[in-house]
């Protein structure tokens, strides 16, 4: 099974760009004509939140008409920068949105991959959030299917980046998640956007990772109080393929006119 992941595209109204400079739309309608393009198609593309940047009618409006050429059926996430009301108006037709106790988390069960979706978005707030009830759904959703594989999507990671203004406002119920997932070996990825960077780590007895952003990265910066920027490194998707023989390989992939592959010699 292979699964596609874009994350954190920031859509604008037309002919707005973000911090003036980023014309997030034009980059998602690459991402998107990258993956129709792709051979084999992915079954399926996860968007893993911020899908727009202030949670507008009109921007959800515009994402729509973004995403509706992609030919592999595709599934949302919220973010913090998603609204989930406005969200759910402009996708009537997506069911899957109305979730859990109206929190927009789902499973995806067709495939031979399970794949989960949670929603950490925290109303006014920047950082993850996990609260009691979330946490439950998760618990129950594992033990009904304790034998079948599953990958987990989720918004914002549940760790630390070492990019210090990134991870200066914790997840909340960030401990609690990972004792539920260290309880269900099936879980064989946790995968995040929100960083706006691709990284790794060994986490609640799985592996956990962040997906790049489709538009722009935010710079990788260690040094302490160094403030957060951002850079026009190349955007990216990931494919996350799953065999039954070896569990889940994923592939980073950036986007950019780059000349076609030429023959090894």
């Amino acid at each position: 099974m292979l699964v596609a992941q874009i994350t954190d595209c920031h859509i604008r109204p037309p002919g707005k760009l973000i911090y003036g400079a980023v014309d997030t739309a034009a980059y998602l309608a690459r991402a998107v004509a990258a993956l129709n393009a792709l051979d084999p198609r992915p079954d399926i593309v996860i968007v893993t939140g911020d899908l727009v940047d202030a949670g507008a009618p009109d921007e959800y409006a515009r994402l729509r008409e973004l995403l509706s050429p992609l030919v592999m059926p595709w599934r949302l996430l919220a973010g913090n920068h998603d609204d989930r009301e406005n969200l759910r108006a402009a996708f009537p037709d997506h069911n899957y949105l109305r979730g859990d106790g109206g929190f927009v988390q789902y499973a995806l069960e067709d495939g031979p991959l399970r794949l989960l979706s949670l929603d950490s978005l925290d109303v006014g707030a920047a950082r993850g959030k996990l609260c009691a009830d979330r946490l439950a759904w998760l618990d129950r959703t594992l033990s009904a299917a304790p034998e079948r594989p599953t990958m987990i999507f989720v918004h914002h990671p549940p760790f630390a980046s070492g990019v210090e203004k990134l991870d200066g406002d914790p997840f909340y119920g960030a401990r609690e998640f990972a004792a539920i997932v260290a309880r269900h070996p099936q879980v064989e990825r946790v995968a995040a956007g929100h960083l706006h960077r691709a990284t790794t780590l060994r986490w609640g007895g799985t592996v956990a990772s962040t997906c790049p952003s489709t538009a722009h990265q935010f710079a990788l910066d260690l040094r302490a109080g160094a403030p957060l920027t951002y850079v026009l490194e190349p955007p990216a998707y990931q494919l996350h393929l799953w065999r039954a023989d070896q569990g889940v390989l994923t592939h980073t992939v950036p986007l950019g006119d780059f000349p076609p592959p030429r023959p090894l010699r």
